[in-house]
C-alpha cells in the first residue's frame, strides 16, 4: 500500500487501539568531507522546525498516529550543514539577520515538500519504507526581509537556486520491540539518506554551481 502526502501529513496506519505518538530521535554524525569555504545562513520556517504529522485512523481496526519530526529535522540539518560549510549562522529574527550581514555568503531555506510510505498493515512484520522529498532555496542575504511583527519573508525573485532532492528510508529489521521504534528508525534512515544526497549533489545544482563560479574571490582567498 503506497500513499502520497503533502507537507502537513506523514505516516502510518497500524492495527492497534488508541493513539500512538513518536518523537523522532536519532544519531546524526557529520559528513566526512572537506568543508566548503563559505559562511551559510540557514532559515528554518516554523512549519519546518515544528513539523509534526497526524494521521487519523481510517477504521476501527486502525489507530491514530502523531509523529513529531521537527526537532530531529533541525538537529539533522544543523549537523549536516555544520560539516559541509566553514561556518553556519541560524537566522530566525531581526537580530540574527543583521548580526552577520558582512559575513554571510548566502542563505539556504529547506522545506519538506512531499512524502510517500508503505506500511505493514495487519501484519507482525514491522518494516516501514519512507520516501521523502525536500525543496531547497538558496538566496542572497538581501532576499531575506524582516517585519515589525518579527516575521521573516523571502523574495523569490532574488533566489540563486531552487531545487529538490529525494530520500529513502527503510526499517532495516523487523525484530524491533515496538511499532514506534520501527517508525522512528525508518525516519532516521530517510534523514541520513537525504543528507548523503545533499552533500554529494550540492555543488552540481545548476544555480549553485553558477553562483559559486561567480564567487571566485571568496574561493580564491582560501
Amino acid at each position: 500500500m503506497i500513499r502520497a502526502l503533502g507537507v502537513a501529513t506523514f505516516i502510518l496506519l497500524l492495527a492497534a487501539c488508541g493513539a500512538r505518538e513518536v518523537v523522532v530521535k536519532g544519531n546524526f554524525p557529520q559528513p566526512l568531507m572537506d568543508r566548503l569555504p563559505l559562511t551559510l545562513g540557514v532559515v528554518y520556517s516554523d512549519a519546518f522546525a515544528q513539523h509534526e504529522i497526524f494521521d487519523e485512523a481510517a477504521g476501527r481496526a486502525e489507530t491514530d498516529w502523531l509523529v513529531k519530526t521537527g526537532d530531529a529535522q533541525v538537529e539533522f540539518w544543523d549537523t549536516l550543514f555544520g560539516g559541509m560549510f566553514e561556518e553556519v549562522v541560524r537566522i530566525s529574527d531581526h537580530d540574527s539577520l543583521h548580526a552577520h550581514e558582512s559575513e554571510i555568503d548566502a542563505v539556504i531555506i529547506p522545506y519538506v515538500a512531499d512524502l510517500q510510505y508503505t506500511i505493514p498493515l495487519h501484519t507482525n512484520v514491522k518494516v516501514y519504507e519512507i520516501w521523502m522529498k525536500y525543496r531547497f532555496r538558496l538566496v542572497p542575504l538581501s532576499a531575506i526581509h524582516d517585519h515589525d511583527n518579527g516575521d521573516l519573508t523571502i523574495d523569490p525573485a532574488e533566489q540563486l537556486a531552487d531545487w529538490t532532492l529525494t530520500a529513502y528510508g527503510k526499517t532495516p529489521t523487523a525484530f524491533l520491540q515496538s511499532d514506534e521504534e520501527a517508525v522512528n528508525l525508518a525516519a532516521v534512515v530517510a534523514l541520513r539518506d537525504a543528507g548523503a544526497n545533499f552533500a554529494t549533489s550540492f555543488t552540481r545544482v545548476p544555480g549553485v554551481a553558477a553562483w559559486m563560479e561567480g564567487d571566485t574571490e571568496s574561493f580564491d582567498s582560501e
